[in-house]
């Protein structure tokens, strides 16, 4: 299994050019295990045991996806719904992704400068990430500095391509990142076990 895990997840990846420049480059990266949630699962029938699998030896897991709604896409908001389930991955006994880094490498349509209070998205693009955020620290992950991408809509080849070497060279780099040394350990957010109703007999 590899160290590093891509979740790609792109609902209309044939008319992507930044998303399909990552997962190429995410392919070509030794140790780096790419996973197409579109192509795996085109009736969001989403097999838990091979994801949990796959992240089991990952010690990188990695969201790869352009920002639909401020939010993620909706296949991989149900991949995390049902595979960071309660007792797998926080709660009484849910630790198996305790550890473990995880990257946002994210892209937008709008360009940097709408994402500003005096722009038309009307906040910082650090205010979206939030849940994302709160994600990784209620599984006890570490959440590392986002890769973004703004202004995809617009953007020339050769800078998707420059954009795409950066992703490639991020991956092949990690853990070896000058700011990781400088990230705090994940908060404990441990969930008790009193926080859901017990099993129906």
């Amino acid at each position: 299994m590899a160290p590093i895990l891509v979740i790609a997840a792109h609902p209309q990846l044939g008319q992507s050019r930044v998303t399909r420049a990552l997962m190429r480059a995410a392919a070509a990266t030794p140790g780096v295990a790419l996973r197409d949630l579109y192509a795996l699962y085109p009736d969001y029938d989403i097999d838990v045991a091979a994801e949990r699998a796959a992240l089991a030896e990952a010690r990188l897991l990695v969201w790869l996806h352009p920002v639909l709604w401020y939010a993620m896409p909706p296949l991989l908001k149900l991949w995390l719904d049902e595979v960071f389930g309660f007792g797998w991955a926080y709660g009484p006994g849910g630790d198996a992704l305790r550890g473990k880094d995880l990257w946002l490498a994210a892209s937008t349509g709008g360009p940097e400068g709408s994402y500003r209070p005096d722009g038309y998205n009307r906040y910082f693009f650090d205010a979206f990430l939030h849940p994302d955020e709160q994600t990784a620290a209620l599984v006890g992950m570490r959440w590392l500095p986002p890769l973004v991408l703004h202004g995809a809509h617009r953007m020339a080849a050769p800078a998707i391509e420059a954009h795409a070497a950066l992703f490639a060279q991020r991956l092949g780099s990690w853990p070896d990142w000058p700011e990781i040394a400088q990230l705090e350990a994940a908060p404990d957010c441990s969930v008790p076990a009193d926080a859901r109703p017990p099993a129906a007999r």
